[in-house]
């Protein structure tokens, strides 16, 4: 079975950056008060950092029972980050429209 962790470091850390360009962009234009994206983004982002830790401690121990928990892990963190950001993207969009 081929191993997941380098991707998911890869796409967590992408990410990763994403969530905190939203951030950022919220903050400088200061609409962050009037919706909830930036809590959404926020909790991505940690999640995210976390998926890129678990990630990262998957590829580098030896242990292949402690390997495969962590990938679940952070297998687990990728995708409720993922979903935090699509609800922020949809907020967006019910914004703009």
């Amino acid at each position: 079975m081929e191993k997941k962790s380098p991707h998911i470091l890869n796409a967590s850390s992408n990410l990763l950056g994403f969530s905190l360009i939203i951030i950022t962009s919220l903050k400088i234009t200061k609409i962050s008060g009037n919706t909830h994206l930036d809590e959404f983004a926020g909790v991505a982002c940690l999640m995210f950092a976390c998926s890129c830790f678990f990630s990262f401690l998957a590829i580098r121990t030896e242990n292949e029972k402690r390997e495969k928990k962590f990938e679940t892990i952070a297998d687990y963190l990728f995708l409720t980050a993922l979903f935090c950001i699509v609800l922020a993207v949809i907020i967006v969009t019910v914004k703009i429209i």
